[in-house]
């Protein structure tokens, strides 16, 4: 048996995307676990790039069959659009598959997220708009529909004029929005269905059986721990949870199961959306690395806030999700720096903290303890040998290892599949 769960360890946009399209040329299965297409995972391959939303990142090998697992939120409309630009692009993707346990995400759920956000004003979450959060909670209210539905239009119209019916009623009474109308809507899943009704698989016992047969299961995450539902800065965090112990439940397998657990680090910290960020460089450091760094979101275009990295979120991804082997990504954007900085804890009123609190009002307020080091100049991007870094950067990557106490297995130097040094095996 072996099964790798890939997870981010920051706020999402460490380079996931990346690193799973690296390892899942081996894979016999690729498995997305939870999120929606509020997710962005970047692949380059050959120059050229790649934007998955919903499809695992696996899906660019074509060898593994890739499954979208039974945590995740699944917009159809969007499904098949990133499947047709695949399709015209020439890649292979007739090894994509659909648990009949995930969630569907309708149009009232998208309206929904629109009309909550911009009721919340300056308080709002800072989310996509895709509709996710609003189908995570009718999944938890057990009133959600699912991809099994798509397979019994009859059973599949009734629960939706249910739904229907209760929505445009917020939408008219509480958000003096336009109601949705149900033909519409029911004749555009119709449609859904026909092209996506062989897809549709009971994933559990498949997955199960595969990792029994001891053949190769790659566990991919979306977003990252930072932003899960319970252990993330709530309330600014996604829907569900994006940690190695999101995987049991999002795609039905017991944690006994897995082998190895990849947390992905930016060399560097980011976030996209509301919320605090203690080691936040609003300033023209923080927009160099942006800029070097490539730093605005995959699915909605949005400038990344960017500062050094925070070491108090690395040791916390260690403990939480019990990380085998960290990758750090993007260590070549470093390259240039005289001075580089380390969170090492925050200071919050007179106290120290060497984890992040619950108390969001907490966080806010909390400073940084940094602990400096030398940088380098030398560009790394063609550097394929660890010992060929400069001292300067394999000091760092010492010193974080040491700070998170977890093993950088690897590190990134660009955005092409082939840019990457493996220190450890993995």
């Amino acid at each position: 048996m072996s099964s790798y769960v890939i997870v981010g360890t920051q706020w999402g946009d460490e380079g996931k995307g990346k690193i799973i399209d690296v390892l899942a040329h081996k894979a016999d299965y690729v498995v997305r676990f939870q999120g929606g297409n509020n997710a962005g995972h970047t692949v380059v391959v050959n120059g050229e790039k790649f934007i998955l939303h919903l499809l695992p990142s696996g899906m660019l090998h074509g060898n593994g069959k890739c499954v979208i697992g039974p945590g995740v939120v699944v917009d159809p409309k969007v499904l098949l659009e990133e499947l047709s630009v695949l399709d015209k692009k020439g890649a292979k993707t007739d090894h994509l598959f659909i648990s009949d346990r995930a969630h569907l995400i309708m149009p009232y759920h998208i309206k929904l997220d629109e009309c909550k956000e911009k009721a919340m004003g300056v308080n709002k979450i800072g989310t996509t708009k895709r509709g996710i959060g609003p189908c995570y909670s009718e999944k938890i209210t057990r009133t959600g529909l699912r991809i099994v539905d798509l397979l019994d239009m009859e059973v599949f119209g009734e629960k939706l004029k249910r739904n229907l019916e209760e929505k445009n009623q917020l939408f008219t009474k509480l958000y003096d929005e336009e109601p949705l109308n149900f033909d519409e809507i029911f004749n555009d899943y119709k449609e859904y269905a026909e092209k996506l009704k062989h897809r549709i698989i009971d994933s559990v016992p498949e997955i199960n059986k595969a990792l029994d047969e001891d053949k190769f299961v790659l566990f991919e995450g979306a977003q990252a721990l930072m932003l899960d539902i319970d252990y993330g800065t709530y309330p600014f965090v996604t829907s569900s949870s994006p940690t190695a112990g999101g995987v049991t439940v999002g795609a039905g397998v017991s944690p006994k199961k897995i082998d190895k657990i990849i947390g992905v680090m930016k060399a560097y910290t980011t976030r996209v959306g509301e919320g605090p960020f203690v080691t936040e460089l609003d300033n023209e450091l923080g927009e160099l690395l942006r800029q070097t760094g490539g730093e605005f979101g995959a699915t909605t275009g949005r400038p990344r806030r960017c500062g050094w990295l925070d070491a108090v979120v690395g040791k916390y991804a260690v403990d939480i999700n019990g990380l085998t082997d960290v990758v750090m990504t993007k260590i070549d954007v470093l390259s240039g720096h005289e001075t580089l900085k380390i969170c090492t804890a925050y200071e919050i009123d007179g106290e120290i903290y060497n984890a992040p609190p619950a108390s969001i009002e907490k966080l806010i307020k909390a400073k940084p303890i940094y602990e400096e080091l030398p940088g380098w100049v030398e560009d790394i991007s063609k550097i394929t040998n660890y010992d060929e870094l400069p001292e300067n950067c394999k000091k760092y990557i010492k010193r974080v290892e040491e700070l998170i106490k977890a093993p950088i297995s690897m590190v990134s130097v660009g955005p092409d599949r082939v840019q990457n040094i493996f220190i450890n095996e993995i």
